[in-house]
């Protein structure tokens, strides 16, 4: 009975002694083992409390907003809403071409062959500037009738002064001085023919008059420019037998004073363009330059492929600066600029879904997103139609951080 007793006192120690060490314990533990939180809970709490709202090394996030921590301000600009004058144009893309209305080819006006060539593709010539010349029999023809009729015209002209001479002492009948005088009249019109014949293959009339006194007739032909402008194309050799009208052509040229530009622009686009509007056209090759220009035809079919209508402008190139082939973006007015506002591109973010999101704050701190309606983009500004209002705080660079981190929060 006595060590019953005992046993029992000594377990009640021990049951004692354990419940104080379990009261100890929870009193240490704290929040841990209170109803309905965790661990982990517990901790991440604390790390918020000791960091405090918005001063931590990451970003802050709701449902639509973003509060940067001081290290990530830097990151982004903040710039108030402003207003930017918008023009009415309209942009399309094409290619610059020569002037095909002021291309001619070049072929020589009588057969023969050529004997030397001026000028090669690529160059610059002037209208009268020799291209080639050609040995040719129909000159020769024409020289050698020439000055057979010069012969005659001076046999008539001496044959007619002595029968003067004779017919004033009568010693000639009436009869043979009429028919002298007659022979030296067609002898003077075969003259002024044969001068007209040679004069066609583009000999001046010192050259015919030396060809008179010398008796000696010159088969080369030369074949001169017509315009000036570029040469673009060359089919000729020396050697080569040439007839006129007979492709290809010796030579093809082109005044390159004015330059076209065919683009096909959007049907829907179409109506905005007229004949005469003026024009302002960039290429690759001159990033800097603007050349100035005009529509002078507008096709009256749309392509049923692509659903466009073909545009042709005229492109004034004084300097001779294009080339065709060059790629050529033009832009048309065609309305009277609007006011409007806007904002720098950065500052506009295009999310996944289509829609066009800023960044609008009031303490450079805290950022919320607003859907916006945007309209025209003109050097570097985005014109905003709706969500906007001038004056506002927007981030103007780095929003397109901000909606990671949002996208980041929300996944």
């Amino acid at each position: 009975m006595r060590f019953s007793t005992k046993r029992f006192m000594l377990a009640g120690a021990a049951v004692g002694v354990g419940l104080l060490i379990a009261g100890a314990y929870v009193r240490y533990s704290g929040t841990w083992l209170q109803p309905g939180r965790g661990n982990a809970t517990a901790a991440t709490e604390a790390k918020a409390q000791e960091a405090g709202p918005g001063r931590g090394s990451g970003a802050a996030v709701a449902s639509d907003s973003v509060e940067l921590s001081d290290s990530q301000l830097a990151s982004v600009k903040v710039e108030p809403v402003g207003e930017y004058e918008f023009l009415i144009e309209k942009t399309a893309v094409g290619s610059i071409d020569f002037n095909q209305e002021m291309t001619v080819q070049v072929f020589t006006p009588y057969q023969g062959r050529i004997v030397e060539l001026f000028a090669k593709v690529g160059d610059e010539v002037k209208k009268g500037q020799t291209l080639f010349t050609i040995n040719s029999p129909d000159l020769l023809q024409a020289e050698s009738t020439l000055i057979a009729a010069a012969g005659v015209l001076e046999f008539t002209t001496r044959n007619l002064a002595r029968l003067k001479t004779l017919y004033a002492t009568r010693a000639v009948s009436q009869k043979d001085m009429e028919q002298a005088i007659s022979d030296q009249q067609t002898a003077e019109g075969n003259v002024r023919a044969g001068r007209d014949s040679v004069r066609l293959f583009g000999k001046t009339d010192a050259e015919i008059d030396a060809i008179i006194a010398k008796r000696l007739a010159d088969p080369i032909l030369v074949v001169p420019s017509p315009i000036s402008g570029r040469v673009t194309a060359r089919n000729a050799a020396p050697g080569l037998y040439v007839q006129p009208g007979n492709p290809p052509a010796p030579f093809s040229l082109a005044d390159i004073s004015t330059m076209w530009m065919l683009a096909n622009v959007p049907e829907i686009d179409s109506p905005a363009f007229k004949v005469g509007q003026e024009v302002k056209v960039k290429v690759l090759a001159f990033p800097d330059r603007e050349f100035d220009g005009k529509i002078s035809t507008i096709s009256s079919m749309v392509d049923p492929n692509t659903r466009r209508v073909w545009v042709r402008s005229e492109v004034a190139d004084p300097q001779h600066e294009l080339r065709a082939g060059m790629f050529a973006t033009f832009v048309i007015r065609t309305g009277d600029p609007v006011r409007s506002t806007a904002i720098p591109v950065d500052g506009v973010v295009r999310e996944g879904d289509g829609t066009m999101t800023v960044w609008v704050t009031a303490d450079r701190r805290r950022f919320t997103q607003r859907t916006v309606k945007t309209g025209l983009q003109r050097d570097g500004y985005r014109q905003i139609l709706d969500g906007l209002q001038p004056g506002e705080l927007v981030a103007t660079e780095g929003a397109l951080f901000l909606s990671n981190a949002l996208a980041s929060a929300s996944r």
